[in-house]
Order: structure tokens, then sequence, then C-alpha cells
């Protein structure tokens, strides 16, 4: 096992848990400034892991999948962070409301794949360009690759946090358009909506990430 492979297991370990708490605090400050501070009384607004972290899907989970894969024995990358909580009563416009809380949070993760990938241009740009498969000798590398985790990793919880599976983002804002007859059956999905997440969601991101991740080498390329 190579040293650059744990640093580069750490490095994603630290950003999928910073990326969480970014998640859930964007939840928490929607909600707030669309008038339920339930998440704000609760401290949640804050960027500080200790409010967002849930010990197996922030930590045990993703940890075995990330620092396994040294080993041979990772698996697709899921994680999840304390749920933010909201009352929808407290907002003025339910459903509006409701659907743009859920949406901050796979934007927030958007807004960082962004921002990695800005990191890279830069990079790229002033640094005369950097390897995919740098050691990570020099500082420069090490941003490189902290940058292309960044979009890496963001962008997989943006795609994976919008698909329809309870309770999933997108299942949320799923429910709101669904017919009232149809409700009680979805919410009734429970640990057949888990299945369908291990045995679907990888694939699914995988199908998303592909194409999206072709269109970004093909910008850097061009710089």
């Amino acid at each position: 096992m190579q040293p650059h492979s744990i640093v580069i297991a750490v490095f994603e370990f630290v950003l999928l848990i910073f990326s969480l708490s970014f998640h859930e605090c964007a939840h928490a400050w929607m909600a707030s400034r669309l008038g339920d501070q339930t998440a704000r009384l609760q401290g949640r607004v804050t960027l500080n892991p200790m409010y967002h972290v849930d010990p197996l899907g922030t930590l045990l989970i993703p940890g075995l999948m990330i620092f396994g894969s040294l080993y041979g024995a990772g698996g697709f990358l899921i994680g999840w962070a304390k749920p933010t909580p909201v009352i929808t009563r407290n907002f003025k416009k339910i459903v509006r409301d409701d659907v743009l809380t859920t949406l901050a949070g796979p934007v927030s993760n958007l807004i960082l794949a962004v921002a990695g990938f800005v990191g890279l241009a830069l990079i790229l740009k002033l640094g005369g360009g950097v390897p995919i498969d740098s050691s990570m000798a020099t500082n420069l590398d090490a941003l490189f690759q902290l940058c292309r985790l960044a979009v890496l990793v963001n962008l997989a919880l943006f795609f994976f946090n919008l698909l329809p599976f309870p309770p999933l983002d997108g299942s949320r804002i799923l429910r709101h358009f669904l017919p009232y007859n149809a409700l009680g059956a979805y919410d009734r999905l429970g640990i057949f909506s888990y299945v369908l997440m291990i045995f679907l969601g990888g694939p699914i991101v995988r199908f998303l990430m592909t194409p999206t991740l072709g269109v970004i080498d093909f910008a850097l390329n061009r710089l």
C-alpha cells in the first residue's frame, strides 16, 4: 500500500464529513430563512461536524468503504448525516418552502463541486498543469487532489440525494407532487427503499456522473 493512497483516502473521508455537514447546514439555513427556526434553535446552522455527524452514516460506513478500498474491500461510497429537523407548518407556503429547504442540501453539494472545478481550473491555468496520478510531492499537487476529490464526492452526493428513494431529499420533493392515493404506498416503502438505494443507487449515480465528468474533463483539457 502506497502512502499516496492513504493520504487520498484521508482527504476523501474528511471531504465527505465536511460536505455532509455543509449539506445539512444548508437545509437548516434555508428553513430558518423561510420561517422555521427549529434547526437553528438546535444549533444546526453551523459547519461544525459535531452538530451533524451520525456515528453510523457519517463515520462508520463511509470509513469502512473508503479505507476498505485500500485493501480491495470497498464499494460504492454512501453516507449520511443526522437529518435536519423541519416543521413545515412554520412555513408561509408549505409546499414551496419545503421544496426550497429540501433542495438547499443538494444545491450546496453542487456549489462545492463547482468550487472544486474552479480550483482545478486555476491550478491547471496558473500552475502549468498537474498530473492526475500526482504523488503529491508538493503543496500544489495536494491541492489539486483535494479539488478533484471535492468534485467527485460532491457530485456523487448531489445525484444520490436527488434519487426518489425515501428518506433521500428527492423523495421529499417527489411526495409533494404525488396523488393522495399514492402517498400511503410511497411512505410505506420502508426497508425496500434502502434495498433500492443499495442496489440501484450506485449504478444510477455512476450513470449520471459519467457524462458529467466527461464534460468536466473536456472543459479542463481546453485550458
